[in-house]
């Protein structure tokens, strides 16, 4: 978080969060007009959250496993049906 889109979000709260995408700016947006400190204190809490935190991951499985039913057959791995 950068001292500049703390500026951004005391003055005008949804335009900091601009790029976080449509539902935080709306979110931001409605606080605002409920109250310009509902929307400062929406914009901080969206600016302070993680960036580097990826979202609908999975579980990934070894491709380089052979099949335990068919061990003579490495190309199929334990994920495929």
């Amino acid at each position: 978080m950068s001292v500049f889109r703390v500026i951004l979000s005391i003055i005008f709260p949804p335009l900091a969060v601009l790029d976080k995408g449509c539902g935080s700016v709306l979110i931001v947006l409605i606080l605002t007009c409920a109250g310009w400190i509902p929307g400062v204190i929406g914009a901080l809490v969206i600016l302070n959250k993680d960036s580097n935190v990826t979202r609908n991951t999975y579980p990934t499985y070894p491709t380089n496993l052979t099949n335990p039913t068919n061990p003579t057959n490495p190309s199929r791995t334990r994920c495929e049906y």
